[in-house]
């Protein structure tokens, strides 16, 4: 696969909230952690266990209406597994939202049962709503809130500062900043984040970063990568990256003057069809060692 430099990015904001969050985790009962189903590992922070503690905690596996439900599926039974409550969502469309406070009342039943017992039935529960940048934290607590509490836009670094939001069902959301962490240890993290949009663009080499997609979807998803672009299976095996950036962008019809193809528009193209789902519904990270492409089928039907 095409090489491309690891990754950095800690902007001093992030520092910041990161301070916020370990100050903020006394006033909570809960912390929800929002991460992307696409990329359930590298889109967690490994400094979240450390500020986290020994608050109960909820996994939402979110945007699961762009990755592949069989692998959300397994990743729900891992943080089972683990005593973790995990909930496949899609904040944008509302998918799995209903599932989300029967399943806080759950988790804290020991901490509710207590309160009733004195007499405070009625207090709130409160809870930190956590994430890297672009997750969708902001979609969540919107679908939650009924309105368009928390600025949202489809870029990362949006929300900067603390912000409380109260429903209408006894609960308190404490919305805080997305933070990443100050190094990527793997060189994957990087870039499964920036594919997923959670770096910004501008501090990334575009073209260099398609190309390390569309190789590890013909490793991965080639049968949705060839539907999407017109390709045939046997075409691409083998192909490296920039052969594939090049041989879609002339699918495309991206070509310059003189007949030389366009691979900075195509590399914008497949990144947006990636982020948005167009390209098929993919996860690039899975709690068992990723499944093979399966065998292209010949002519008369059977596997070759």
């Amino acid at each position: 696969m095409t090489e491309s430099p690891l990754i950095q990015w800690f902007p001093g904001h992030m520092a910041k909230t990161r301070r916020l969050m370990r100050e903020s985790m006394r006033l909570v009962d809960i912390v929800v952690e929002v991460i992307d189903a696409r990329i359930p590992i590298s889109s967690r922070n490994p400094e979240l266990p450390a500020l986290v503690g020994n608050k109960p905690r909820i996994v939402l596996l979110n945007k699961c209406d762009a990755a592949d439900d069989a692998v959300t599926q397994e990743w729900c039974a891992y943080y089972q597994n683990k005593g973790i409550t995990a909930i496949p969502t899609d904040c944008r469309s509302g998918k799995g939202i209903k599932q989300f406070v029967p399943a806080v009342r759950q988790v804290l039943r020991p901490l509710l049962e207590r309160r009733a017992q004195k007499g405070m039935a009625g207090a709130p529960i409160r809870m930190m709503i956590v994430g890297i940048p672009n997750v969708g934290k902001s979609s969540f607590i919107n679908r939650m809130a009924g309105s368009r509490r928390a600025k949202v836009e489809d870029r990362p670094g949006v929300t900067r500062g603390r912000q409380w939001v109260t429903l209408d069902n006894g609960i308190d959301l404490l919305d805080m900043p997305g933070i990443l962490w100050p190094k990527f240890e793997d060189k994957r993290v990087g870039e499964y984040l920036a594919f997923t949009g959670a770096v910004k663009d501008q501090v990334v080499d575009i073209e260099a970063l398609a190309m390390r997609l569309l190789a590890l979807l013909n490793e991965r998803y080639r049968p949705l990568l060839c539907d999407r672009y017109k390709l045939e299976q046997e075409q691409v095996q083998g192909l490296d990256g920039y052969d594939l950036l090049e041989l879609v962008a002339r699918k495309r019809g991206m070509l310059l003057p003189g007949g030389q193809v366009n691979t900075e528009r195509a590399a914008i193209m497949v990144l947006d069809e990636f982020r948005s789902g167009k390209i098929g519904k993919m996860t690039l990270e899975t709690p068992m060692p990723p499944r093979p492409n399966p065998a292209p089928e010949s002519s008369d039907g059977e596997g070759v």
